[in-house]
């Protein structure tokens, strides 16, 4: 969920996916002073479960996560399509992947062993063209995996912007995946690949703050506190934020925060938002949080972190300054945000996983995210997680990395993320994103997401 976040065009699902690495930060939780203390990240050993990986139409090319790219050259027959290029591409830090792509009849017949398997597509709109002019579909082992994407809306509706999106759990019985592209307008796209094998969690970390829900009534005060905020004080959202217990309520095991339908404080819906600052501050490690979302047009719901230290970077707050929904305080972005899950109910299947900071944020159309064709998400939990470090942040699906950022090591305007963080849990209804695929369908209310549990990790003594 973002301070001053906005959203032009219908559709947002924006992508910047750069393969993740299994990451091996040394950090306690709520331990500052160690936080020079940590095991460099070592991306290309780390990547041994990527079984292959191609730069489309291009050359061989190793990315900021340690992936090693084939060249195209080396594989054709195996891709089918018409070569391209795109000089300029904004939104990745691997822009080399995009600038290359082929177009038309795209088409992959591949040799692989028998199994399940993760796939990142990713693509690049060239051509500054009609919104609708480029949209088709993806099919790996004769399903359906990408339905309808149009890369050009799907990246805020700008072209030359890097996007990535991933899919999951593709099970191959032929020794043979077969990928193919249909056309509904113009051409299919493609700029790179990669596949690999389905991974599980590592074992090489420590459970040190948690909560299960294993009580009744309000959330434990000694692990939460709530943000009680009247309507369109950030984002626009319409939904007043309350400590009631009929919008936030522990009961059968679950954390489950609900939106209403009701006038209150100037606004027609009610909900429920709540955080760990103060109770649950942590530098790098992992975060899991097992989690049903919402469904319905409207909602817009968000498991994230804020730093706990929000003014360390801000250069025009006054001391103590109520900072979000702030338009003249800078400590958003300049001090970070890390979300973990966000979602909105008009794009019920898209999970998205995003940074924030001063030199990729919105505004400068240079944003780091990435997202996962997801399954059942309002009927079915699923976890949560990322990964923090001092070297990357990755954001998981059910253990499938999705999205990779890298400390570019070029100062806080593009790693700010070297300070305490905690993690906020809310359901949204309405505001820029939640509202840009339509008006809010009424007839959801009441609509709630369900918390099985909130787990924080450091990693294991190496």
């Amino acid at each position: 969920m973002k301070n001053k976040y906005s959203k032009n065009t219908s559709l947002l699902i924006s992508v910047l996916i750069l393969i993740p690495v299994l990451l091996i930060g040394q950090q306690l939780i709520n331990d500052e002073d160690n936080s020079q203390s940590h095991v460099p990240n070592s991306s290309s050993s780390e990547n041994t479960d990527v079984v292959w990986a191609v730069n489309v139409g291009g050359t061989e090319y190793v990315g900021v996560d340690g992936i090693s790219y084939q060249a195209d050259t080396a594989l054709t027959p195996l891709i089918a399509g018409e070569i391209g290029r795109i000089e300029t591409i904004k939104g990745s830090q691997d822009s080399f992947i995009y600038q290359s792509f082929r177009s038309g009849d795209v088409a992959i017949k591949q040799p692989i062993k028998n199994g399940l398997y993760d796939i990142i597509f990713k693509f690049a709109e060239p051509e500054d063209n009609d919104m609708a002019a480029r949209i088709f579909s993806v099919f790996a082992e004769q399903h359906i995996v990408i339905d309808h994407l149009n890369v050009r809306l799907a990246r805020d509706g700008k072209h030359v912007s890097a996007l990535a999106r991933a899919v999951y759990d593709v099970e191959v019985k032929d020794e043979q995946l077969d990928i193919n592209f249909e056309a509904i307008a113009g051409q299919p796209i493609l700029n790179a690949i990669i596949v690999r094998k389905k991974n599980m969690m590592s074992d090489q970390w420590e459970l040190v703050w948690h909560d299960e829900f294993d009580y009744e009534g309000k959330p434990d005060p000694t692990k939460w506190s709530y943000d009680i905020w009247p309507a369109h004080k950030v984002n626009s959202e319409d939904q007043t934020y309350t400590d009631s217990l009929k919008n936030v309520q522990v009961k059968d095991g679950n954390l489950v925060i609900t939106a209403h339908k009701e006038t209150l404080n100037d606004a027609e819906y009610t909900s429920g938002r709540i955080h760990s600052q103060g109770k649950g501050d942590f530098l790098y490690g992992r975060v899991d949080v097992r989690a049903k979302l919402p469904a319905g047009q409207g909602t817009w719901s968000a498991i994230w972190m804020l730093p706990s230290t929000p003014f360390k970077y801000s250069t025009t707050c006054e001391e103590n300054e109520d900072w979000q929904g702030s338009a003249t305080c800078d400590a958003w972005p300049n001090s970070g945000e890390i979300d973990i899950m966000e979602h909105v109910g008009y794009d019920m299947q898209t999970i998205h996983g995003t940074v924030h900071n001063k030199a990729y944020f919105w505004q400068n159309w240079e944003q780091r995210k990435g997202s996962i064709e997801g399954q059942n998400v309002e009927d079915a939990f699923h976890v949560y997680s990322v990964e923090w470090t001092p070297e990357s942040i990755t954001v998981f699906f059910d253990n499938t990395p999705y999205f990779f950022y890298s400390n570019e090591s070029t100062g806080w305007r593009a790693w700010p993320y070297d300070h305490p963080y905690h993690v906020i849990l809310n359901l949204a209804i309405g505001g820029m994103w939640g509202k840009s695929g339509g008006p809010i369908d009424n007839r959801i209310f009441p609509v709630s997401m369900e918390v099985d549990y909130v787990r924080i990790f450091k990693p294991l003594t190496q």
